[in-house]
């Protein structure tokens, strides 16, 4: 993949060997850099990055000390398999250096060895604690490769506490999504562009009805790029036509002329600029850092007006521009050495194109230790290729939902969209009666090197997933969040899907692979249980993100001491005299009664009920008993079951709480303290044991 490619190589240039770089530039060209210029007013991160970029070129070029032998000189003039013949000879005559073995692991790599890659890799990681991200992402996408995922997974078991949460989650996500049998993956055909050529054409953009995209298709009196023995990157342009194929496409005129590099365009509509990639020049000629390399900058060309630089760092190539109409941020791949692998994707805010701060790395949901590049948004979806480890291929395609200022888990976008080669690039709109997209490939029987290819389907592409997301909060109180509660998606048959937890504000967020029915469960420890069966439609209106609110009660705020015993907490309320019948007052209360046992219906219950001294003795026990009866039967009727109430009883007058007793005169108020219905937890003790 020709822009993989040239920051891949840059970077193994430009890390171990920066010294050696330098040297082989400046006897080429004869020109060191003059300083480091920063495009934009807010470069003050910028600068810190580059401080701890030449901390890190310092160990590296220590570390990467020692003659340089005719594998290194291979290596670094990306002549992979000459390299690994002559690093195999030398290795036949004395041991390769720590850098060395991992240049051979990389020329591996790049020519499909992964078994013999994956071999050098392990024996560097295991002799080498500190072995960097990237390499250990590599790795991992050897032993894929060879057909040794259960070594991926077993891996991954030993590094789970240093690989991060997200990573994680990421990584079983992704693989249980590519293994599912039924993951109501859409039918569309993908299409090879017709004028695709047979050197890399990448990286298409929609321009109003047509497509930009980068070519190193030759061009008269062009200059050649080495080491992909192609012309350099140049802008072109064809309109789209009625089949989406692109038609008769030229170089695009309407950016500044250069003999180097102008790649990855992208248009903005609200700008209307044109956004793209260059090659850092000054006068016409390549401008170096002084480590002797030749990084990539970001202009902006208004289509009606002037050029001018956005981002710009001599050591820091920044690639793939993606401008968001609607937040201003200006996104876009970079290396700055301090991220979670290879290249990461990072946004700055930006007023009209002007850059207003310092880059925000998207962080470890999206970015890995491989490399993340091409980011596109489009209706509130995230799309961005990377190699990471757990990925069909190379490069692969994921699309992670924005939500708020956090993303989701990215999903990969499956065989209809990824192959076992790269994939990138991928953009996508409205059209007629569904969408258009394209994207790049150098999957096998394409027309070159690198190939576009277009798809029309009637809803977004990809694996489909449940993203389920809301809040716990009490029933009794909408403020009152539950957090650190258990949420787990079940399959119909009781298998557990997935559990998290909530937040401390009492917040959930839980995906899984699509699924057309399956059990949310809630639960915590000393509070009620929440279960429901969802089911979800299929079709080309088909949701797969819902927002539901659960409401979880604790046992201990509907319960409370009376008279020596639990009792659920109900307001005190009062039969009328000498009768039995349920007023709307009484029935309001024994509402919560049958609340409660729904929430909890394991309780065991006792129904009590008491009158004062006035009246006869045995009346009064009628009359309790009667109650008691009326209350049991409505709680029967309405849904409780006669397993929860294993007594209803009427007391009389036998326990008086106050001095009211026969013959004793006392004001109403002081009588009603004695007329009580109580409805007793008889298992209190043992109901979360």
């Amino acid at each position: 993949m020709y822009f993989l490619k040239i920051f891949s190589d840059f970077r193994a240039v430009f890390g171990r060997h920066s010294e050696l770089c330098a040297q082989e530039r400046t006897k080429k060209y004869g020109k060191r850099a003059k300083k480091l210029v920063l495009a934009g007013p807010s470069m003050k991160a910028f600068r810190l990055h580059i401080t701890f970029l030449v901390t890190v070129l310092t160990v590296f070029s220590t570390y990467g000390q020692g003659k340089r032998s005719k594998g290194d000189a291979y290596f670094f003039q990306y002549a992979y398999q000459q390299a690994i013949t002559a690093y195999e000879e030398e290795m036949a005559e004395s041991e390769l250096r720590p850098d060395q073995k991992l240049n051979l692991a990389d020329a591996y790599f790049k020519t499909g060895s992964f078994d013999k890659a994956s071999k050098i890799y392990f024996e560097t990681y295991k002799n080498d604690s500190l072995m960097g991200n990237h390499h250990f992402n590599k790795m991992l996408q050897s032993f894929s490769k060879a057909g040794e995922r259960n070594r991926v997974l077993a891996v991954l078991g030993t590094k789970s506490v240093d690989l991060g949460q997200e990573l994680m989650e990421n990584t079983d996500f992704n693989l249980e999504l590519l293994q599912a049998e039924n993951n109501n993956e859409l039918d569309f055909e993908v299409f090879n562009i017709e004028s695709n050529s047979p050197q890399s054409d990448f990286a298409p953009s929609f321009f109003e009805d047509k497509l930009l995209f980068s070519s190193g298709r030759p061009r008269e009196k062009s200059k050649n790029y080495a080491p992909m023995n192609e012309a350099y990157l140049d802008i072109y342009v064809g309109r789209i036509g009625s089949d989406y194929q692109v038609l008769n496409p030229n170089p695009f005129g309407d950016v500044p002329k250069s003999d180097y590099h102008k790649a990855t365009p992208y248009y903005s509509e609200s700008l209307n600029s044109i956004l793209y990639v260059l090659s850092n020049t000054e006068n016409g000629d390549l401008l170096f850092d002084e480590n002797g390399k030749n990084a990539l900058a970001i202009g902006m060309q208004n289509v009606k007006g002037s050029f001018r630089m956005v981002l710009r760092d001599l050591s820091t190539s920044f690639y793939y521009p993606f401008y968001d109409e609607d937040s201003g941020r200006l996104y876009f791949a970079a290396d700055f050495g301090d991220g979670y692998g290879g290249t990461d994707i990072y946004y700055i805010y930006t007023n009209n194109g002007q850059v207003m701060s310092a880059p925000i790395n998207l962080g470890p949901r999206i970015n890995s230790p491989g490399n993340e590049i091409a980011p596109y948004i489009f209706e509130n979806s995230l799309y961005f290729s990377s190699d990471v480890f757990y990925g069909l291929g190379g490069m692969d395609i994921y699309r992670s939902n924005i939500e708020g200022e956090n993303f989701s888990i990215p999903v990969n976008l499956g065989p209809n969209i990824n192959s076992p080669k790269d994939d990138f690039g991928f953009v996508i709109r409205n059209e007629s009666d569904g969408l258009l997209g394209y994207f790049s490939s150098n999957r096998t029987g394409g027309k070159g090197k690198d190939d576009i290819y277009g798809f029309k389907v009637a809803q977004k592409p990809g694996l489909k997933t449940i993203t389920l997301r809301g809040r716990i909060v009490k029933p009794y109180d909408s403020d009152a969040e539950v957090e650190q509660a258990s949420v787990r998606l079940m399959a119909a048959d009781g298998k557990l899907l997935k559990e998290v937890q909530s937040d401390a504000d009492g917040n959930y967020r839980i995906e899984i692979p699509w699924r057309e029915s399956i059990v949310l469960q809630a639960a915590k420890d000393r509070h009620s249980l929440y279960t429901k069966k969802l089911e979800f439609l299929t079709g080309p209106d088909q949701e797969t993100s819902f927002e539901m609110d659960i409401d979880l009660a604790q046992y201990d705020d509907l319960v409370e001491e009376k008279e020596g015993q639990k009792v659920i907490k109900l307001d005190k309320f009062f039969f009328d005299k000498n009768k039995t019948n349920l007023t709307p007052q009484i029935t309001e209360e024994l509402d919560k009664v049958v609340d409660f046992v729904k929430r909890f219906p394991q309780a065991q219950l006792r129904i009590e009920t008491y009158t004062d001294s006035r009246g006869g003795s045995s009346t009064n026990f009628r009359l309790t008993q009667a109650r008691s009866d009326a209350i049991k039967k409505y709680l029967l009727d309405n849904g409780v079951s006669s397993s929860n109430i294993l007594y209803s009883v009427g007391y009389g007058e036998q326990k008086i709480l106050n001095n009211c007793k026969n013959g004793v005169f006392c004001i109403e108020l002081m009588h009603r303290q004695n007329q009580r219905s109580l409805v007793v937890v008889l298992n209190d003790n043992i109901m979360f044991e």
